[in-house]
């Protein structure tokens, strides 16, 4: 294992880190997939990582994902905290709601947390969260306390995390990315204010899916040729594991696959979208409309306009076909007929010169409606 540097924390951390999703017991509806283990083998598995030179221990607060944050306190107790980098995360975006949160994830490790992340924060958020007596805050002010060690932005969305880039409030980020959805990535790498932030990335696998194409070793490697901090996999059994972390990340493999590369091996499987999920494909429809309209006029029709993700509905695409078929279809449904319709009364469609892909974006929104509808009548 080798490590990297965390930012300007100071912190030196695992190349991998063990994400504790999989070591959950309980009902959890972001994730109804998970390996139910007891504390004993909980310990035994991330015991196991530890051993391989893993430090870094990325959770979430109970009960959002169970009782891993638990589980994890429990293991800093017996490997010895000062030993590991404890990451942890609540969905708050009020600065009174943040910092109970902390407390009670405090209570839940028996320890503090070195990092503290404001978790998916997205657009109807974000403002809640950055403003004067917003989460970001709330952690800034717990960090004075000696509650956390660093505070933390973790978002799906490239500008957010930018804008986490830009505030000195922010010491650490965490955003997802792969060999496929690659595209935040490579925005990263060329952008220099990210390089003062430590950078962990999640769904390296893309929720389990890619390791059906490609074998775990180079989907890791992929993601560590980018000057990030830490990959962070999700593992829930000692194979696992050992698939993960006991090999060399800088030996000699095959060489990373482009992103040319891993759409030709998709398409013997489906039809891909080549979207790497740069996030540049703004859909512009709300805008357009409010520039035809009136003031009131605009306002009493907004609440019939929602904000097409385009980046959004093209991975859910992509993962009902790549063996997430139920989870993603029901993602899939909730808006995009609507979005569909949107599209189809757009006149401009700016999304077209705004993709570095020039992806035919609203003949491929239509075919995914058509895909949720049919389905939908099956």
């Amino acid at each position: 294992m080798y490590y990297r540097r965390l930012g300007n924390t100071g912190l030196r951390v695992s190349e991998i880190g063990f994400g504790t999703i999989p070591i959950l017991q309980g009902s959890v509806p972001v994730l109804p997939e998970y390996f139910n283990l007891d504390d004993q083998t909980a310990i035994a598995v991330l015991e196991y990582a530890f051993s391989l030179g893993c430090n870094l221990f990325d959770t979430a607060i109970v009960p959002e994902y169970g009782d891993a944050e638990i589980k994890l306190g429990k293991f800093a107790k017996h490997i010895g905290r000062e030993r590991i980098v404890i990451s942890d995360k609540a969905r708050f975006f009020t600065g009174n709601e943040m910092y109970q949160g902390v407390l009670d994830s405090c209570a839940n490790l028996g320890t503090f947390a070195d990092i503290y992340f404001v978790h998916q924060v997205d657009r109807a958020h974000e403002d809640e969260v950055f403003q004067k007596g917003g989460a970001l805050d709330a952690l800034t002010e717990l960090k004075r306390e000696g509650r956390i060690r660093f505070a933390g932005i973790a978002s799906h969305y490239y500008d957010i995390l930018l804008r986490g880039a830009q505030d000195r409030r922010v010491d650490v980020l965490q955003g997802s990315g792969n060999i496929f959805e690659r595209g935040m990535l490579e925005r990263i790498k060329t952008e220099p204010l990210f390089q003062e932030k430590g950078i962990l990335v999640n769904k390296v696998y893309a929720a389990g899916l890619l390791p059906a194409f490609f074998k775990e070793n180079i989907l890791i490697q992929g993601v560590l040729s980018y000057p990030i901090s830490c990959a962070l996999i999700g593992l829930g059994s000692i194979a696992q594991v050992k698939t993960a972390m006991d090999w060399d990340t800088r030996a000699q493999l095959a060489a990373i696959p482009s992103f040319e590369d891993v759409l030709m091996i998709l398409e013997k499987h489906y039809l891909p979208i080549p979207c790497d999920r740069c996030q540049r494909c703004k859909c512009l429809y709300k805008e357009a409309i409010a520039a035809d309209m009136d003031k009131q006029m605009f306002m009493e029709s907004e609440a019939s306009v929602i904000e097409t993700e385009i980046h959004t509905l093209f991975r859910q695409y992509q993962y009902f076909y790549m063996g997430k078929d139920y989870w993603a279809l029901k993602k899939l449904g909730l808006g995009i007929a609507q979005s569909a319709a949107q599209c189809r009364r757009c006149t401009q469609m700016p999304c077209l010169e705004l993709c570095p892909q020039k992806i035919r974006i609203p003949d491929e929104i239509q075919r995914i409606a058509e895909l949720v509808e049919r389905y939908a009548i099956l």
